[in-house]
């Protein structure tokens, strides 16, 4: 019977304390509140100089963030690689090639998804008609004479481009070679398949793929004025 008691003075001596210390807080808080108010009051220029400044810093950036902008749209128009620069890149980089490229070709969404638990899709875009293009990239550093690519990385990509990653465009883009057997069962399935000659001429000249491919689906919708 003894110990209650004690339990309880303990429980409120916390409270008690806990108190104090919210107690003591607001008088801190109200204390450095009077001494701004009273600061400001004493040198009225201060908070304008400080809007202007902020003012000045917001101004800075949105003009920095436009003239990026404008230079990532003249750059990626200008874009140009040769086979040689692509035989050079990590694969990684291949595929932020061919997303520059479809950027460049006026899909301006376009992302590079590849990595670990792509489900076949290394670069996602949406063309200016509307249609969604799923593309995988295999890149070979011999160029040619690297291995061939063949039908099991194009099962990967049909068994997802269209029924995972609603794709209306699917493309397998390599800057080497495919396979005779790769080459039927694109065929069979209507997977394009863009092989080092194709993607050549795609990344020297100004020519967007769905140029280049044949067979493409029909444009969703007019292209953006």
């Amino acid at each position: 019977m003894s110990r209650r008691p004690a339990r309880r003075r303990s429980r409120k001596a916390g409270g008690t304390e806990q108190l104090l210390l919210a107690l003591g807080g607001l008088v801190i808080a109200a204390a450095v509140i009077a001494a701004v108010v009273d600061f400001v009051r004493a040198h009225p220029w201060v908070p304008v100089v400080l809007v202007l400044l902020v003012g000045g810093a917001t101004a800075a950036w949105v003009v920095t963030r436009q003239r990026a902008a404008r230079w990532e749209q003249v750059r990626s128009q200008g874009l140009r690689y040769a086979l040689t620069q692509l035989d050079a890149l990590h694969h990684r980089q291949f595929e932020h090639a061919v997303r520059d490229l479809m950027r460049r070709d006026g899909c301006v969404n376009a992302v590079q998804v590849g990595g670990a638990g792509d489900n076949g899709a290394d670069v996602k875009a949406t063309d200016p008609f509307g249609r969604q293009w799923v593309i995988q990239c295999k890149h070979r550093r011999a160029g040619m004479s690297g291995a061939a690519v063949g039908t099991p990385d194009l099962h990967v990509l049909n068994g997802t481009g269209r029924p995972v990653h609603k794709g209306d465009v699917v493309v397998l883009v390599t800057n080497g070679r495919f396979s005779k057997p790769a080459l039927d069962f694109a065929r069979s399935q209507r997977l394009h398949l863009v092989d080092r000659a194709m993607l050549g001429e795609w990344a020297s000249t100004s020519r967007p793929l769905w140029e280049l491919l044949r067979a493409v689906p029909p444009p969703r919708r007019p292209p953006s004025p």
